[in-house]
């Protein structure tokens, strides 16, 4: 859905046209731009370097792959297109995405010898379509939980985490969160499915046992629609994810101030449980991993104090 229509005439839809794509978040959830916002995203070009280029085949690794998916040469890959460092689209969504995420998964391809077919699929609609079968890998900066690991298996790539931002000039919340006490009393936007909407209800009653008026919560289904909220007022903190909020709050359009790292967790590929794929994608970021090309995939995104020195297949959650 696109944002919310709010504001007071031209000069806040001007405002909004060009904060939408630069607020962006790497969320643990997604949400494509709308025509507005693309327009605008296309003065924050994405970097030009092109780390993928140089990746080959390797024989060894893309024999892992079952038969089936050698013969045939294509995946189907639902991603969380909207958010960047991870994903989104710098030249519009009639364009190519780009981001950290899109760079991994391409990457892994051309390791393993495969195409990628990529479709922009909302990010709580993405877990579910790998147990339909619809995908057989999903991106989207999707964390490593103990409730996904019930149903969802894991390939890492990367260690992110969760965080929490604020508006420039905010007055009630200056300090980094190490307790959500911290946010009792105010209104906290965040993604729809994502792990901070399941911290932020499962935690509610914190307040509560302190004796302090609870925190609401606002989810949405598009990242532009909850840093809109944060710039109108309506919210007075976004948790979102560390790589995402850091990102957000250097774009110089972007009005927003991060408070810092909460909880880190794996990020990884995600597929179905069981699933036959796992140990030939654990094998393909290994090697990207040993030959360099991650290291520069996590430069050219800026994303280099989230690398892992190897991928793992269903860590346990980081505690």
């Amino acid at each position: 859905m696109n944002a919310p229509r709010t504001g007071s005439g031209p000069r806040s839809a001007a405002v909004l046209a060009l904060l939408l794509p630069l607020l962006a978040l790497t969320a643990c959830g997604s949400g494509a731009t709308d025509g507005t916002a693309a327009q605008a995203a296309r003065s924050s070009p994405a970097p030009t370097d092109d780390p993928v280029a140089a990746v080959r085949e390797v024989d060894s690794v893309a024999a892992l792959l079952p038969a089936d998916v050698r013969r045939k040469g294509t995946l189907r890959v639902g991603s969380s297109i909207g958010f960047p460092p991870g994903a989104y689209y710098p030249n519009g969504p009639d364009s190519a995405p780009a981001g950290q995420d899109i760079d991994l998964a391409d990457a892994v391809a051309k390791v393993l010898g495969v195409k990628l077919e990529r479709q922009d699929a909302s990010f709580e609609t993405i877990l579910p379509a790998l147990g339909s079968g619809k995908y057989d890998v999903g991106t989207g900066n999707f964390g490593v939980t103990r409730e996904r690991l019930r149903t969802i298996d894991f390939v890492t790539y990367i260690n992110d985490g969760q965080g929490f931002a604020v508006k420039k000039g905010n007055t009630r919340l200056r300090t980094k969160v190490t307790d959500l006490t911290q946010l009792c009393g105010l209104t906290v936007g965040t993604g729809a499915g994502t792990t901070f909407e399941a911290i932020l209800t499962a935690q509610k009653g914190v307040c509560a046992k302190a004796g302090r008026k609870p925190y609401d919560v606002k989810v949405y289904s598009e990242n532009g629609a909850t840093l809109t909220a944060l710039q109108q007022g309506r919210i007075d903190v976004i948790m979102s994810t560390i790589n995402g909020l850091r990102h957000q709050a250097a774009q110089p359009a972007s009005g927003t101030a991060f408070l810092g790292e909460y909880h880190r967790l794996d990020v990884g590929f995600v597929f179905k449980k069981g699933s036959p794929l796992t140990k030939a994608f654990q094998a393909a970021v290994n090697e990207l991993i040993e030959d360099g090309t991650y290291a520069r995939i996590l430069a050219k995104w800026g994303t280099g104090a989230s690398a892992i020195d190897a991928s793992r297949i269903n860590p346990p959650e980081h505690t």
